[in-house]
């Protein structure tokens, strides 16, 4: 059972109060293009860099683009979160209530689709717009205790004015990623909010230790659905001959014959029965199972080499990589990391090296362990159109990339140097 935080003391309540007109101070400074005497945490101040750089206005008002009742409820279906509310709710809402505090579950694009706790203080945040179906990324509304731990992908506490919007001054949130533990892509971000006197250090560390409770989960609820697939496959696979797998609908392997075990495939994002050309696998034959896929590789070869790579970057976090080919196309989103690489890739067709992608990356040419690891997991759906020694597209696909409008926003959140020399220089305030 997890602990709630003990209340704050009278000094540390003043010592509070103290902070807080510090880091507005600070706060003020900066947005007048100045610097600070007390600079904030480095976790903060890059935080306001990245808001201030795409344009955020510390005066946003909240209830912009709040979704309807009807996107929520879509979203809410839609959204793995779903299957650890349970945990959620038993971890955080029953104390939060008690302390004065409210949780807000957001999904991946960091939509408030959840949000429960004391009565109190949920008429204090419906009066600043801490609302369902609220836009918490970082890019709108600047440094908050949801869309800034999706960007920096860990646990972040926002204390008071270290908000850039005005309207969250008089709250302190911390919050935790949620992050799918069979591939770690982000799906949601858990947070606690209260107002500044009710407040404890040992907050962050409560989230975050629900945030693994959840993450724990969903590992037991993939695993167990695995099993269950093996159950299903197993008096099918071996009637079989030749090489065949059966995956979930999500492209995870339950168990092959006639092949080498492979961890994932890549499916693509609208699929039916039928023949089908899969990037790792070439021509195949698709059955649907109950949870899943029987996937048959065809006897003839499947087409070697893409048409043409379209990489869109041009949506601030909906990055994707589309390969048209003669067997028809499919579409693969992106996380940032791999948005970068195949960025990097599509500037450098004739190749980088792992030394090479790692100063462009990290301004280290040393880190070529990270970089192999990235493009080892970008081989999984990307392998049969990129060469190695140097890392390339291939010599016959044609590679387009989509860019925002504004160069300043293309890749928003990245930190590589190439990157970032890509944007141009950042005007002055």
């Amino acid at each position: 059972m997890v602990n709630p935080p003990a209340a704050p003391t009278p000094r540390a309540a003043f010592d509070a109060a103290r902070t807080a007109r510090m880091l507005s101070d600070a706060r003020h400074t900066t947005l007048l293009g100045q610097r600070a005497r007390t600079a904030p945490r480095p976790v903060i101040e890059e935080s306001w860099e990245r808001a201030l750089r795409g344009g955020t206005h510390p005066d946003h008002d909240l209830r912009t683009g709040v979704l309807s009742r009807e996107e929520v409820e879509r979203r809410r279906g839609a959204s793995a979160l779903r299957h650890v509310l349970p945990v959620l709710r038993e971890g955080l809402v029953s104390v939060a209530d008690a302390a004065h505090h409210i949780v807000l579950i957001a999904d991946d694009e960091g939509r408030a689709l959840w949000r429960e706790g004391s009565a109190a203080v949920l008429r204090k945040a419906d009066e600043v717009g801490i609302e369902v179906g609220t836009d918490w990324r970082e890019d709108v509304i600047g440094t908050n205790g949801v869309g800034t731990p999706a960007v920096v992908r860990r646990p972040v506490q926002v204390f008071a004015t270290e908000h850039l919007s005005r309207a969250l001054a008089s709250f302190t949130c911390a919050g935790a990623p949620i992050t799918d533990p069979r591939d770690g892509r982000l799906i949601g971000v858990v947070d606690v909010s209260g107002p500044l006197e009710t407040m404890h250090p040992a907050t962050l560390a409560w989230v975050d230790s629900v945030a693994k409770l959840a993450e724990a989960r969903l590992r037991e609820l993939h695993m167990t659905s695995l099993e269950r697939l093996r159950a299903v496959a197993a008096p099918i696979l071996p009637r079989i001959g030749g090489q065949a797998l059966v995956v979930d609908r999500d492209g995870w392997t339950a168990a092959v014959t006639g092949m080498p075990y492979v961890k994932r495939i890549a499916l693509p994002k609208s699929l039916s029965a039928g023949r089908r050309w899969l990037p790792s696998l070439g021509l195949c034959s698709l059955e649907p199972l109950a949870g899943g896929w029987l996937v048959r590789a065809a006897d003839e070869p499947g087409p070697r080499a893409a048409t043409r790579i379209v990489l869109d970057l041009a949506q601030p976090r909906r990055w994707s990589v589309t390969v048209t080919g003669s067997a028809g196309s499919w579409t693969h989103e992106l996380s940032p990391r791999h948005a970068e690489l195949l960025y990097l890739l599509a500037l450098h067709r004739t190749g980088r090296s792992a030394a090479g992608l790692a100063e462009d990356m990290f301004g280290d040419p040393g880190r070529t362990v990270t970089v192999r690891a990235e493009m080892s997991r970008v081989r999984r759906y990307l392998g049969a159109f990129l060469e190695h020694r140097p890392y390339r597209f291939g010599e016959d696909a044609e590679v387009e990339v989509v860019l925002p409008d504004d160069p300043r926003g293309l890749l928003p959140f990245s930190t590589a140097p190439a990157v970032a020399r890509a944007r141009g220089p950042v005007p002055a305030p």
